[in-house]
């Protein structure tokens, strides 16, 4: 799914998708405690499924999904994302 947005001419595009993806610690995910998090921002969905995408093939678990306030709201869980990734 895309998110369409009307833009008006010269205006400039701010990040509408963001990626979220677990951080490793000194090599290896803590099993016991919450994974922090780092989140990146994207003015496009394929900037943010090529961000996704290299970040998933790192083995890390990856969010992804639209900023407020733009419509439609998606998001897209850790268990959706491969499917996210091949859609067109």
């Amino acid at each position: 799914m895309t998110a369409w947005l009307s833009i008006p001419f010269g205006v400039a595009v701010s990040a509408i998708w963001y990626v979220t993806f677990e951080i490793r610690q000194r090599g290896l995910l803590h099993q016991r405690t919450r994974s922090p998090r780092e989140t990146r921002t994207f003015a496009t969905e394929a900037e943010a499924k090529e961000f996704a995408r290299s970040k998933l093939d790192e083995g890390l678990v990856v969010f992804a999904g639209t900023l407020n306030p733009y419509l439609p709201k998606q998001l897209i869980p850790s268990q959706r994302i491969a499917d996210w990734l091949v859609e067109p």
